[in-house]
């Protein structure tokens, strides 16, 4: 396809030396840019998130989920013991 492209004289110059540099035509050169940037923009798909929960384990009463510091002292106080 032929497609017209209007490039200030400083773009126009820079692409010709790169277009010469690498042995090409300027419309060659153009081409492959284009094509090299659009492939690496293309989004990688991603794998499906999937959320992993637990089942069966409720949070024992008396103990405040936003406070991990007093469910911290819990676990250690059923752990080892109660302090002294």
């Amino acid at each position: 396809m032929r497609t017209t492209i209007s490039l200030d004289d400083q773009l126009a110059k820079q692409l010709r030396r790169e277009a010469d540099a690498c042995g090409m035509s300027m419309s060659a050169f153009i081409a492959k840019t284009l094509d090299d940037v659009l492939k690496r923009s293309e989004p990688s798909e991603s794998p499906p998130f999937r959320l992993i929960t637990v089942s069966g384990v409720r949070a024992r009463s008396g103990i405040d989920l936003d406070r991990p510091r007093a469910l911290d002292a819990y676990e250690d106080e059923v752990r080892y013991g109660h302090w002294s």
